[in-house]
């Protein structure tokens, strides 16, 4: 599974990236206003850090201003995956798009058959809200899975992202469930590296190291 990092902030991304781990990177117009940029100027600036698909949102909502913007944004950089809501709007500027050649990254899909609809209309990647939905009392998750069965039953090659995902078990299901990308924010990506056993174990390789050293002087 690649993982995405859901953020448009410099400081997290180049952390990520340093980890060697970050695949890609999806925004949204939130994201993108916290970091209180110009849309352009800070999507360059992500695809100088990470060399990967970087998710752009369009903030139109009719077809021909999504289009419009779509080529726009895909300008900026080759790594640039433009990013378009599952609407009957979004869908036609999908289809529209994806036939000039330029991928599309179709987000807030919270049904399969809304991701049969993306899927139909040339999308290259899906983004399944699993956290959203479990916010609701619905199974996120289940969502992951019933997309993947029905791309695979006709040889649908857009990708499933999995996103919204809140902490690491979201991961780990969407890993499990065969999700082709997994996008969350820093804090959850770095809460991944966790577990005591592993700070308890390099603790007691350190200090049994530090006793040997100590008692025969022996030089590393």
């Amino acid at each position: 599974m690649k993982i995405f990092l859901d953020t448009a902030n410099l400081d997290e991304l180049r952390k990520g990236a340093d980890w060697g781990i970050v695949d890609g990177v999806t925004t949204n117009p939130s994201l993108i206003a916290k970091e209180g940029r110009p849309l352009e100027e800070q999507v360059r600036e992500i695809c100088r850090i990470v060399d990967g698909d970087i998710s752009a949102e369009v903030v139109a909502t009719e077809s021909a201003a999504m289009i419009r913007e779509g080529r726009e944004l895909a300008r900026i950089h080759k790594n640039i995956v433009v990013k378009a809501p599952l609407t009957r709007e979004g869908i036609k500027a999908t289809a529209a798009l994806s036939g000039e050649g330029i991928r599309v990254n179709v987000t807030l899909c919270f049904s399969p058959s809304q991701a049969l609809l993306a899927a139909k209309a040339g999308a290259y990647i899906v983004s399944p809200f699993v956290g959203r939905l479990d916010d609701v009392s619905t199974n996120g998750m289940e969502l992951i899975r019933q997309i993947l069965t029905i791309y695979k039953n006709y040889g649908y090659p857009t990708q499933v992202l999995a996103a919204s995902l809140r902490h690491p078990m979201h991961v780990v299901d969407a890993a499990l469930a065969g999700a082709h990308i997994g996008t969350m924010p820093f804090k959850v990506l770095d809460q991944l590296f966790n577990h005591p056993l592993t700070d308890k174990g390099l603790d007691a390789f350190l200090k049994d190291w530090a006793k040997v050293f100590q008692e025969t002087g022996a030089v590393r």
